[in-house]
């Protein structure tokens, strides 16, 4: 099975220059059984359904297919749960690695995390000056939690 080893990190200062190929992304969450989730994301006018098992670790199954734009959208409308996460994913190479910066919209607005994908969990790699803390284990800044519990509802609290 395909496996999705990431590490998950907040952008303490947003560095535009580094920043290029900017897309736009909305996606929603299905209902998915304990320790999974089901996404529906649009793309660059394409949609993929993708399914991600629980976490081990930094890494988890995953499994992603290209659908049509009519059933991506129905299946947002009708059985999304939560908020649709929308944001703009910017690539940011640095030192050989390629970071994928996404700056969150709508009811995350203010949110920008940084991600790299890796070869195997204890790949080592530089961390630009621009990365702050480390959320990958942290559920709460997983885009399905950001779905159900947005930014704009913490800074309510706070």
């Amino acid at each position: 099975m395909p496996q999705e080893i990431e590490r998950r990190f907040l952008v303490n200062r947003l560095v535009s220059a580094h920043l290029k190929r900017g897309g736009r992304i909305i996606q929603g969450y299905l209902p998915s059984p304990h320790g999974c989730t089901t996404r529906v994301r649009i793309v660059r006018g394409k949609a993929y359904l993708t399914s991600k098992g629980p976490k081990t670790g930094y890494s988890r199954t995953e499994v992603e297919q290209e659908i049509g734009l009519d059933l991506a959208l129905l299946l947002l409308r009708e059985q999304r749960l939560g908020d649709l996460i929308e944001k703009t994913r910017y690539e940011v190479d640095h030192h050989g690695f390629c970071w994928e910066v996404d700056v969150f919209h709508g009811v995350n607005s203010g949110l920008v995390i940084a991600e790299i994908e890796l070869s195997h969990a204890s790949e080592e790699f530089p961390l630009p000056g621009w990365i702050g803390d480390e959320v990958t284990d942290d559920p709460s800044y997983s885009n399905s939690a950001l779905s159900r519990h947005p930014i704009a509802v913490w800074r309510k609290r706070a």
